[in-house]
């Protein structure tokens, strides 16, 4: 595994507000950040419920029965899910709606739980810089300059998608221009990572020797006038 701060951004959609009323997971989106940068790889998955959709939860993401009729359980993506998300810090909007729900789904799957520790909550950043103010996921789109305009219902890899550049902003700032929306699914269409230049957090590591380094500075000081590039 890559070296550094891996950390993976996810989102659920579901049958409706509660596990324990007997309600499902049916959409699962993710996106990896390695260093507070984005991959360009993600997790997505429509799941099968084993129930019929509310008509309030479908008005939220117009996922339907006949949508979901053919795709898998979650059981069968539990490996898929877990292996994806390994040991990574994972992000959230509203980290214990999400965490129950898919703790509901792992336990049902025969699977351990996720600690509540393994989450970064988006909504507790957001209430604690900006008290007071909307800190819904579309609130902070806003604020942020993040275009949202794709997003005419919930939906759980867009919404992820969404919340990377909104976390990046709320820990510091993105480039501008970032888009990860725009390249994740160019990522899904290609299977090819684009480049997407940002600011390090922590410098590399220097890869040249104490004498590579001297030859460097001498042959600066032999040209003279300083140099902005060296």
């Amino acid at each position: 595994m890559a070296e550094g701060l891996r950390e993976v951004v996810l989102d659920t959609e579901t049958t409706g507000l509660d596990p324990a009323d007997g309600h499902r997971v049916v959409e699962i989106g993710a996106v990896e950040l390695l260093d507070h940068i984005p991959t360009g790889r993600v997790f997505h998955r429509y799941l099968n419920p084993d129930r019929a959709m509310p008509p309030e939860a479908f008005a939220v993401h117009g996922i339907s029965d006949a949508m979901l009729a053919d795709k898998p359980r979650f059981g069968d993506e539990a490996a898929a899910f877990l292996a994806f998300i390994a040991d990574a810090r994972l992000v959230i909007h509203n980290a214990a709606f999400d965490l129950r729900f898919l703790n509901a789904e792992l336990v049902r799957a025969g699977r351990s739980p996720l600690p509540p520790g393994r989450a970064l909550d988006t909504l507790d950043l957001a209430r604690r810089r900006f008290p007071g103010a909307q800190h819904s996921l579309d609130a902070l789109c806003r604020r942020f300059g993040v275009d949202n305009s794709g997003r005419q219902k919930h939906g759980a890899l867009l919404d992820s998608e969404l919340l990377a550049e909104v976390y990046l902003e709320l820990v510091g700032g993105r480039q501008q221009g970032l888009g990860l929306g725009t390249a994740a699914s160019a990522v899904r269409a290609t299977g090819a990572a684009p480049a997407l230049p940002t600011a390090r957090p922590r410098p590399l590591t220097p890869r040249l020797t104490e004498a590579e380094q001297a030859a460097h500075a001498a042959f600066l000081a032999d040209l003279g006038a300083p140099h902005s590039w060296g």
